[in-house]
C-alpha cells in the first residue's frame, strides 16, 4: 500500500529512489572526457564542446543514469524487501508507487535517447546498445558474480558517449577506451567493497556477487586488484593524450585515495564500508574532473 504524498512529496522520494547524490560518481569522469574530447576536436579542425551539446550531454548522462538506477529499484523492490538494509527504500517501504517509478524510468529512458539523436547519428545508433548494458545490470547478480563488471561498463559508458557526442565518430578512440577501463575498474572496485555488507543475505538468498563467491578477503584482494589497473589506465590516458602535471597530480591522488580507501575496509573490520564507498570515491571524480580542466585550461 503506498501513502498518499504531495507533488513536492512525491518528486523528493523520487529524487531519493535513483539517488540523485550518487550523479557525483559518474558525472565528473564525462565532463572530463568531453574536454579531452573538446581538445582532441580542435586538433582535427572539429567545432568542439559547445554549450549545446553540453546540455545534451548533460541530458543524456541523466536520463540514462536515472533509467537505470529507477529499472534496478523496481526489478529489485522484493528482494530489497527482505534485506534489512534496503527494507526502507521507497518502493519495499511503500512510500512510492510502482507505477510512479516505471513512469520516471521510461521517461528518462526517452530523453536519453532524445539527447543521443540530438548529438547525431553515431550517438543515436549507439543509445540502444547502452540502454541494454544499463538496465541488463540489474538482472546480472541472479545468476553471475560479475554483475559488479556489468554495472563497471555501464558507467564506463559515461566517458566514451561523451567522446563520441563531442567527436562525432569511433575514430581514434584510445584515450576514451583506457579511460573508460579506469572508470569501469574503479567502479567495479568499489561495488565489491560495498557489497560486502550484503554477502550474508546475498548468499542465504541464493544471489550471486564477488564476496559470495570469493569470500571476503578474496572480495578485498579482487577490488584491489581492479583499483590497480584504475591507477594503470590512468597513467596510460596521462602518456597517450600528452597530458601535464595538473593530470599527474591527479593521478597521484586517486591513488592515494584509493590506497587509503583499502586500509580502512578490513576482513575484520567492515564498519567503515559506508565512507569508503560515497564519500572517497566522490573524492576520486571530482578530483579527476578538476585536475582534467586545469591540465587542458592552464
Amino acid at each position: 500500500m503506498t501513502a498518499p504524498s504531495s507533488p513536492l512529496r512525491t518528486l523528493q522520494r523520487l529524487a531519493s529512489l535513483v539517488r540523485l547524490s550518487h550523479t557525483v560518481f559518474g558525472l565528473p569522469f564525462a565532463l572530463a572526457a568531453a574536454g579531452l574530447a573538446h581538445r582532441s576536436a580542435l586538433a582535427h579542425g572539429g567545432e568542439g564542446l559547445t554549450l549545446a551539446r553540453l546540455g545534451l550531454i548533460l541530458l543524456a548522462f541523466t536520463g540514462a543514469r536515472t533509467a537505470a538506477m529507477g529499472f534496478n529499484r523496481i526489478v529489485d523492490r522484493r528482494i530489497d524487501a527482505d534485506n534489512p538494509r534496503t527494507a526502507g527504500r521507497e518502493l519495499p517501504a511503500g512510500l512510492l508507487s510502482l507505477p510512479a517509478a516505471w513512469a520516471l524510468t521510461a521517461l528518462s529512458a526517452l530523453a536519453f535517447v532524445f539527447a543521443a539523436w540530438s548529438l547525431g547519428p553515431v550517438p543515436l545508433y549507439l543509445s540502444p546498445i547502452c540502454l541494454l548494458i544499463i538496465l541488463g545490470y540489474s538482472l546480472f547478480k541472479r545468476f553471475s558474480w560479475s554483475a559488479h563488471l556489468v554495472l563497471g561498463l555501464a558507467l564506463a559508458l559515461a566517458p566514451g558517449g561523451a567522446w563520441v557526442a563531442i567527436t562525432g565518430s569511433l575514430s581514434d578512440l584510445t584515450t576514451p577506451l583506457w579511460l573508460m577501463l579506469a572508470v569501469a575498474c574503479w567502479v567495479a572496485g568499489f561495488d565489491v567493497l560495498y557489497s560486502l555488507q550484503d554477502e550474508p543475505f546475498d548468499r542465504a538468498r541464493g544471489l550471486h556477487s564477488i564476496p559470495v563467491r570469493f569470500g571476503v578477503r578474496g572480495a578485498l584482494l579482487l577490488s584491489g586488484l581492479l583499483h590497480l589497473v584504475t591507477v594503470a589506465a590512468l597513467a596510460v590516458v596521462h602518456v597517450h593524450a600528452g597530458l601535464g602535471a595538473w593530470h599527474g597530480l591527479g593521478l597521484a591522488l586517486i591513488a592515494a585515495i584509493l590506497v587509503y580507501e583499502h586500509a580502512i575496509v578490513r576482513p575484520t573490520d567492515l564498519s567503515r564500508i559506508d565512507r569508503a564507498f560515497f564519500d572517497l570515491n566522490g573524492y576520486v571524480s571530482l578530483a579527476y574532473l578538476a585536475c582534467v580542466g586545469l591540465d587542458l585550461w592552464l
